[in-house]
């Protein structure tokens, strides 16, 4: 299995001075996967992102990415694309220009059609000509993901990428993302934008002061979880409130139904039991017009195990 592994991590230590950044990672990849790693802030991230771009060495452990293990040189392997607390861009020069400089430095041709395709790929062309300088966020973001997509990267590992984006710019860069997966590149996708993760992402990796919380798939996170609290809009409020009540493991939060707008209920609930009440409502002839999470069984695992991390410290 490890052959289909873009990247293959064991035991991951890095320290700064005194401070241990990442403690024993684990950390498995697929080829063709988009895999979310997420964690607040000081949880390792950025410091395991490095890693995977070359940008550091770990102090123990073995990383191995694309079937080759990592050495003792910072450089970023062959075949891997990215970039860390934001894409490396020259202000005075055009986006085209960024491209052409940024392929020139890599040691390859500067092919116009590459850059082109780039440009067109995030949605860039009709400013192509445009100075950086002039650049918002969401568009340097969408830059630098062109520059990566130059090396045609088999590997492609990005800090907040969604940051700054409109809804344009976030599926242009979504686009991007689901395509090279589907072409086989694995992506490391860190985040904190929980909705973006839930669309992208097939696996996520949970980090809590330089450990491993959480690591597998969504499904998976989502039935290890606490209870959640689900927003319920129906045709008869007063008579599904009644149903809600009176179901086992259910647990009505008239608070928060008060703060959500005038019928609808908030519930709190495990699957089974949300099942049980679904179908009473159906029974008693209750319409259902929604029935959806108030946070996504993502965000409430994170801020459940991470709560839980740092209790433990």
């Amino acid at each position: 299995m490890d052959n289909l592994l873009a990247v293959r991590a064991r035991g991951i230590t890095k320290c700064f001075a005194d401070v241990v950044a990442l403690d024993g990672v684990d950390l498995d990849v697929a080829q063709g996967q988009i895999h979310g790693l997420v964690g607040p802030n000081g949880a390792g991230k950025t410091t395991l992102l490095g890693l995977l771009l070359g940008l550091a060495v770990a102090d123990e452990g073995r990383l191995d990415i694309l079937g080759t293990q990592v050495g003792r040189a910072l450089a970023a392997p062959d075949g891997v694309a990215g970039f860390v607390d934001g894409p490396g861009l020259y202000p005075s020069l055009s986006a085209r220009q960024n491209l052409a400089a940024l392929a020139a430095l890599r040691g390859r041709d500067a092919r116009t059609m590459a850059i082109e395709d780039a440009l067109d790929q995030v949605g860039l062309t009709d400013v192509a000509d445009e100075r950086v300088r002039g650049f918002s966020l969401g568009m340097r973001q969408r830059l630098g993901l062109a520059a990566a997509l130059l090396t045609r990267p088999r590997l492609l590992v990005l800090d907040e990428p969604s940051n700054g984006l409109d809804p344009a710019g976030k599926n242009h860069v979504h686009g991007v993302l689901t395509r090279l997966a589907a072409e086989g590149t694995a992506v490391v996708l860190s985040s904190h934008r929980m909705d973006d993760l839930t669309v992208l992402c097939s696996d996520v990796t949970i980090l809590a002061t330089g450990r491993v919380v959480f690591s597998g798939p969504l499904g998976k996170l989502a039935a290890e979880n606490r209870d959640l609290d689900y927003r319920l809009v129906t045709s008869d409020p007063p008579a599904a409130r009644e149903l809600a009540a009176g179901t086992a493991g259910i647990a009505v939060d008239d608070d928060a139904a008060s703060r959500q707008g005038a019928g609808t209920l908030v519930i709190r609930a495990r699957t089974p039991a949300l099942d049980e009440l679904v179908v009473a409502l159906v029974h008693a002839g209750i319409a259902v017009r929604e029935l959806a999470p108030v946070v996504s069984p993502l965000e409430a695992a994170f801020l459940a195990l991470t709560e839980q991390q740092e209790a433990g410290r």
